[in-house]
């Protein structure tokens, strides 16, 4: 009987553990992230999460300097990005277009806790069209590569992203999933990371941010080339999160009997 009470009383402890992902309720905007043509006209749209976009017109600024670059992050109070945990499981995309008489990239990511609005893309290049994921903590991908999938400006695709935490070790390590139209690229799994750093390992790492971002390249086209980048039809799914089972340790379920 006490045996059977002690499994119970663990059972409830552990399952206590396991909390849900706070759904975004809107997105913040962060305008010129990259600012080499700060004379040019930005216009922002902040519709969440009907319709967000960026419209980015040159003036006057030449060819000279890389690139003006423009984010926007799910959010709980419409200023200020939203963290996700390594143990947050999420799953987000949208209907993007980029349009315009400018060149550049685009598209959807999860940033890590140093780079949280630039690093980690799903991202959509009008150049050459390729279609490619990279950077920060997300697993590479390419659909160009893998799929012969390329980007025509103008066009209108769907994205998404599923992060799954898994049980965040070597053996079950988180995974990440990028869909581009029908095409996806499968659950692929996170290496490691750092176990010195504070952040977790083998997932997002805490402080994650998620949304979207703009890079409009000033080397490209005409002084007056612009870019318009939409996101429209947004969608965030909670997926639940790893139940954390430190606080639930054998001996202190004993010590409550002594």
């Amino acid at each position: 009987m006490k045996r059977t009470l002690i499994i119970t009383l663990l059972a409830v402890v552990v399952a206590g553990a396991a909390l849900a992902t706070d759904v975004p309720n809107s997105a913040a905007m962060f305008p010129r992230v990259f600012n080499d043509c700060p004379f040019s006209i930005l216009t922002q749209t902040n519709n969440y999460p009907t319709y967000v976009a960026f419209e980015d017109v040159k003036s006057n600024c030449g060819t000279v300097g890389f690139a003006n670059r423009h984010a926007w992050r799910f959010s709980q109070d419409g200023a200020n990005a939203q963290l996700f945990a390594n143990h947050n499981g999420f799953r987000f995309g949208a209907d993007v277009t980029l349009s315009g008489t400018g060149e550049g990239e685009f598209g959807i990511g999860i940033s890590p806790w140093w780079s949280q609005l630039v690093d980690g893309v799903f991202n959509l290049r009008s150049t050459d069209g390729e279609v490619a994921c990279f950077g920060g903590r997300l697993p590479f991908y390419s659909f160009t590569a893998n799929q012969g999938v390329t980007y025509v400006k103008g066009t209108t695709v769907h994205l998404e992203i599923v992060y799954q935490p898994n049980g965040l070790t070597e053996l079950d390590p988180a995974t990440i999933e990028y869909i581009y139209g029908g095409f996806t690229s499968g659950p692929l799994p996170f290496d490691m990371g750092n176990p010195e750093e504070p952040y977790g390992i083998w997932g997002i790492l805490d402080e994650a941010t998620a949304g979207g971002n703009v890079q409009l390249f000033l080397q490209q086209g005409a002084d007056d080339a612009y870019l318009l980048a939409e996101w429209e039809n947004i969608t965030f799914v909670d997926l639940g999160d790893v139940i954390a089972v430190e606080s639930a340790t054998w001996s202190g379920v004993k010590g409550l009997f002594r």
